[in-house]
C-alpha cells in the first residue's frame, strides 16, 4: 500500500484504518498475501517517484496499490506532472514484477474544471498502463459529511470499511 494520509489512517486508529481491514480480509480471501503500509499524511505523487524504488527492492512486492495524487490536487499542482508521475511509479512497480492498481482521487466539485482533469488523469493513466479502471476510493462516503473527521477531509473510523469495499473489486482479480 502506498499512499498518503487516506491510507495512512490519519486521525483514527491504525487497526481501524483501510489498509488494515484489507489485512484482515487478506487472512481468509487471499492467505498468501500481507500488507505493508507505506503510506505517509501529506506525501504527493512527487514524494512518491522518490520514495518509492527502495521500496520495492526492499520487500519485492507482487501487487503494489497506488493511493496518492489527493495532495497534488489540493494544492494545485499541475495535472500534467501528477500524470508522469503516477505513470512512473506504475512502470517502477511493473518492472520490480508487481502488478499495479491505481485507486482514483476526485476533488470537491468546487474545484471546478481542475477537479474533472484530476479525475479524468487517473482513467487516463490507467487505460495508458493497461490497468484495472481505478476505482473511487471515498465513493458512497465523499457525499456524506457525517463519515468525515472535523476537518472535512479525512474519513471516520466507521468510513474505513466502504474505501475497502471500493477498492475490493478491482483488486481481488490481482490477487489470483
Amino acid at each position: 500500500m502506498f499512499g498518503d494520509s487516506l491510507s495512512a489512517g490519519y486521525g483514527i486508529r491504525q487497526d481501524a484504518a483501510w489498509p488494515s481491514l484489507l489485512a484482515e480480509r487478506l487472512k481468509t480471501k487471499a492467505p498468501a498475501y500481507t500488507v505493508l503500509n507505506a503510506s505517509i499524511s501529506g506525501e504527493t505523487t512527487a514524494g512518491g517517484v522518490s520514495r518509492l524504488p527502495p521500496l520495492l527492492e526492499k520487500h519485492k512486492p507482487a501487487v503494489v496499490v497506488i493511493e496518492l495524487g489527493a495532495n497534488d490536487g489540493l494544492r494545485g499542482l499541475p495535472v500534467g506532472e501528477m500524470k508522469k508521475n503516477l505513470v512512473t511509479m506504475t512502470r517502477a512497480a511493473k518492472a520490480a514484477g508487481a502488478k499495479v492498481l491505481l485507486v482514483r482521487i476526485e476533488l470537491p466539485p468546487n474545484y471546478g474544471a481542475y477537479a474533472r482533469t484530476v479525475g479524468d488523469a487517473f482513467n487516463e493513466v490507467a487505460k495508458a498502463e493497461k490497468l484495472p479502471v481505478p476505482p473511487f476510493l471515498l465513493d458512497q462516503v465523499a457525499s456524506d459529511r457525517r463519515l468525515f473527521q472535523a476537518d472535512g477531509l479525512h474519513p471516520v473510523a466507521e468510513a474505513q470499511g466502504r474505501l475497502l469495499d471500493n477498492v475490493w473489486p478491482a483488486l481481488a482479480p490481482l490477487l489470483k
